[in-house]
């Protein structure tokens, strides 16, 4: 039961960082047009990655969803820790390196998520080959 409120906890934590950046995607904010435009992915990735990040917030809460949620939002977080170590770099705009830290916050909470969820997922596998 303990571990099942950290988790809860976590999840919530996770969702919260997503969806705290959505806000700058959607309004088109300087820093998120600088990023996308450095990756040549303005305005498409930008608004496109959002998207992605708004619906995983809420999957991730959803038994059905939350471990293609969280491998979702692994993946999605191993993309924009590559973009900011090989092009960005990891201080974007004078932040201090935030955005780089709440990506690997994400990345490592997302890892965690897959891996305590793959059973459930080897579960719903299982499921369908006995139907």
């Amino acid at each position: 039961m303990k571990n099942s409120k950290i988790n809860f906890v976590l999840k919530i934590a996770l969702a919260i960082i997503l969806l705290q950046t959505l806000f700058y995607k959607f309004t088109a904010s300087p820093e998120s047009v600088y990023i996308f435009s450095k990756l040549n992915a303005e305005p498409l990735g930008r608004i496109s990655s959002g998207i992605v990040e708004l619906f995983t917030s809420f999957l991730l809460f959803f038994n059905r969803t939350k471990f293609y949620a969280s491998v979702v939002i692994l993946c999605t977080m191993l993309v924009a820790l590559f973009s900011h170590i090989f092009v960005l770099g990891i201080e974007i705009m004078n932040d201090g390196g935030t955005l780089f830290i709440l990506g690997c916050i994400c990345f490592i909470l997302s890892a965690y998520f897959s891996i305590l969820y793959k059973d459930d997922f080897i579960n719903n596998i299982h499921q369908l080959k006995t139907k």
